[in-house]
């Protein structure tokens, strides 16, 4: 078995990911938002996730809105960055399959660069 039970490295877990259908990227996606944000934060969530996807703070806020979030729910923390309802992460999925036809590339983007925190959780 390999070390995170998934795939020995994140070229094969990638290689995984483009074999599973769209609902259970989708899934597994918000999924690990869910469970990164109990263990490390919403911060890390929203960065990690901009990040993934491509997008600054206006296509992450379009994205939110688009997913089901209150646009008056997005707020910034003590020192500036981007903050949502942890509740409410689980509707970035939707709003990205919303906004960008290459929703799939990017979604798997965020399950491969968050590939070590898979690990632990």
């Amino acid at each position: 078995m390999d070390a995170t039970g998934l795939a020995a490295n994140p070229t094969e877990y990638r290689s995984r990911l483009r074999e599973q259908p769209d609902e259970r990227i989708d899934a597994w996606s918000a999924e690990l938002m869910r469970d990164v944000a109990a263990r490390r934060g919403v911060v890390k969530v929203v960065a990690d996730f901009k990040r993934s996807a491509r997008l600054d703070d206006r296509a992450f806020a379009r994205v939110y809105a688009l997913g089901g979030g209150a646009p008056a729910m997005l707020g910034r923390d003590a020192e500036g960055r981007l903050m949502v309802p942890a509740i409410t992460l689980h509707g970035l999925v939707v709003g990205l399959r919303a906004e960008s036809a290459d929703a799939r590339k990017l979604l798997i983007e965020y399950l491969v660069a968050n590939f070590g925190e898979i690990v632990y959780v």
